[in-house]
Order: C-alpha cells, then sequence, then structure tokens
C-alpha cells in the first residue's frame, strides 16, 4: 500500500503545482500563451485560412486559374520557408519574419480576388 501511496501523493503535487501555471494562458491562443504575441492566429491556423481563401476564390469565380496558381505558388513557398524555420525551432525573428510574409500573401489574395479582371495584378 506504501508502494503506491508515496508516488500518487508525489504525482498529485506534482500536477496541482503545475495546473495553475498551465492554464494561464492570459486570454491568448495556446501556441501564443507565453510567448506575448497578442490574440493573432496559430500559424496552422493562418494556413487553413490562406487555403481556405484560395479555394473559394477559384469556385466563385473572384480567381482565374492562373491567379490561384501564382497565389498557390507563393503559399506553398511559405510552407517551405516555414519546414526549414521549425527545424531548429522558430525564434521570434522567424515569427515575425513569418506572420508578415503570409499578411503580405493574404493581402495579394484578398487584391486578386477583387480586381474582378481575372489576371495577375
Amino acid at each position: 500500500m506504501k508502494k503506491l501511496l508515496v508516488p500518487a501523493l508525489v504525482l498529485a503535487a506534482v500536477s496541482a503545482a503545475a495546473l495553475p501555471a498551465a492554464a494561464q494562458s492570459h486570454g491568448r491562443p495556446a501556441p501564443y500563451a507565453n510567448a506575448g504575441y497578442g490574440n493573432w492566429q496559430a500559424i496552422n491556423a493562418r494556413q487553413a485560412n490562406l487555403d481556405r481563401r484560395i479555394d473559394q476564390g477559384v469556385r466563385n469565380g473572384a480567381l482565374s486559374r492562373r491567379e490561384a496558381t501564382r497565389l498557390r505558388s507563393d503559399f506553398n513557398g511559405l510552407l517551405r520557408l516555414e519546414a526549414n524555420y521549425r527545424r531548429g525551432g522558430l525564434t521570434a525573428w522567424e515569427r515575425s519574419d513569418l506572420d508578415r510574409r503570409f499578411d503580405r500573401l493574404s493581402a495579394q489574395i484578398r487584391i486578386e480576388r477583387r480586381d474582378r479582371d481575372n489576371r495577375r495584378g
């Protein structure tokens, strides 16, 4: 009985001490909870959102096939860059660089979807 009681008490004490620290995200999403990055979307959520917007633009005719191909090429380039950055772990600079590049691609998607000419630029 003592053999099981001591490890159980140690485990309970450790989890009780770690639980409040893990629960304090201060209103930020989990990937940025302790990084001080405000309420930005997680990188994977941004990627899914950009991919969805390109698909939606093609489906509703706001993007031509050529525009979508170019935007997908830029998107895939960002995915490769992110994979390279993640190899050594994302630094704050790399994370902000990815955010800037995702912002730029998001603006390009918005411009291409609203230009009503179905051609580049």
